[in-house]
């Protein structure tokens, strides 16, 4: 019996331990899309794991070539043994194959493929650090001064980190910078090729009235992260979530705070 009941509580033990040693840390920001005045924060310039919230400095990076002629929407983009070896989440794309660089936007905005994101900065710079080395310089010109981004697919690897403050910046100057390509990112679903792909923040959709905007990330090093762009009457505001520790939580932290948000306005 006593064999058990140690049993019993070692586990509970390491269930704690567990849970103590792999919870990524909590941070978030609500700030007013129209004057940049912060509704909300907390840890808000921590530099933490962004996990697929990456995808926002990709996307902005690739809408700034084609706006630049660097790269045409129907450039046929040959995909790389790297980019298709990408984790979850992807396309399942093969190495070998061609794809339109527009079909790689999209499935990067809606569903946050891996793949998709790698083959984007090799089709624009032709290896991943030159794509990386271009994040970065934008990111510092959009007053992003906590970043630093080393891949555009936002799978864990040192030194690459933001902050809930610099992405609530990048969503914002996506928004203004790139209007045409801006609705993409409230979409549940959306065609790549032949194909359908359901939004990763298809619930931060449904369950944040407003939406004009949302963008999904998670990976072990950052737990579940959320970025949103809401509109409600004449009122806009961005909230970033790092650190949620499920999906179902970070929805209902997301929910809370930019509800606050709002409220702070009257």
């Amino acid at each position: 019996m006593k064999i058990k009941i140690l049993v019993a509580v070692c586990a509970v033990i390491s269930i704690i331990f567990t849970t103590a040693v792999f919870s990524a840390p909590y941070a978030a920001i609500v700030i007013d899309a129209n004057t940049g005045e912060v509704l909300h924060e907390e840890n808000a310039k921590t530099r933490l794991h962004p996990a697929g919230l990456t995808k926002l400095m990709t996307l902005y990076a690739a809408y700034d070539a084609l706006e630049t002629g660097l790269i045409a929407v129907d450039e046929q983009i040959r995909i790389s043994k790297k980019a298709a070896e990408q984790e979850k989440v992807n396309l399942q794309l093969t190495a070998g194959q061609t794809i339109e660089f527009e079909d790689l936007l999209r499935a990067a905005a809606v569903k946050g493929a891996n793949d998709a994101a790698t083959a984007i900065g090799e089709g624009i710079d032709g290896s991943l650090s030159i794509f990386a080395r271009r994040m970065n310089g934008m990111a510092k010109e959009l007053g992003m001064e906590r970043s630093t981004f080393r891949n555009p697919h936002g799978l864990t690897e040192k030194g690459h980190l933001s902050t809930a403050r610099d992405i609530a910046t990048l969503f914002i100057a996506l928004k203004q910078d790139f209007p045409e390509q801006f609705p993409i990112f409230s979409r549940e679903v959306t065609r790549v090729g032949d194909r359908s792909v359901v939004n990763s923040g298809r619930r931060l959709i449904k369950n944040v009235p407003g939406v004009r905007g949302v963008k999904f990330g998670y990976t072990r090093a950052a737990g579940f992260n959320g970025a949103v762009y809401v509109k409600r009457g004449s009122k806009e505001v961005v909230a970033v979530i790092f650190g949620g520790r499920s999906t179902a939580t970070m929805i209902r932290q997301m929910q809370l705070i930019v509800d606050e948000g709002f409220t702070t306005f009257n």
